[in-house]
């Protein structure tokens, strides 16, 4: 499948495989939604929605910034409606997750929620609009 022309909507695409996913897709010609909660530099974490929206610019895709937190269902719906208005949506990665440097028990269920409310949020939404569109193409991957 070619993605010349397709658009991604990709959570989690600010840095790690995310950011590889949509960097690659850029390359192949396609638009990238990049989501991610991370506006602001991390001393410790690398990557914000700023930096991978313009290496997507710089391998040659579209890129449109999403600031959303997966787990908050308005943001998650305006997002989706933002990409929807822009691009379209052709197909969905749901690659966000969560991390927290407290220790393995809370990073564990901060990872595990993020993860599920990425799934169950963006999903449901990108499938409907497709539904609606005649198409009922738009693809789903979770990471």
């Amino acid at each position: 499948m070619s993605l010349a022309g397709k658009t991604l909507l990709m959570s989690g695409g600010s840095r790690g495989i995310g950011l590889a996913i949509a960097l690659r897709a850029a390359r192949d010609g396609a638009n990238v939604g990049i989501c991610a909660k991370t506006a602001d530099p991390d001393p410790l974490l690398e990557g914000t929605i700023h930096t991978g929206a313009a290496a997507v610019q710089a391998a040659g895709g579209k890129a449109l910034q999403l600031l959303v937190d997966t787990r908050d269902e308005e943001r998650v719906k305006a997002a989706v409606a933002e990409a929807i208005g822009l691009f379209g949506i052709d197909i969905l990665v749901n690659n966000a997750s969560a991390i927290r440097l407290t220790g393995t028990k809370f990073c564990w269920q901060s990872a595990c929620a993020t993860s599920h409310s990425t799934t169950c949020r963006l999903g449901p939404h990108c499938k409907r609009i497709s539904l609606w569109k005649g198409c009922g193409a738009c693809r789903r991957q979770t990471i």
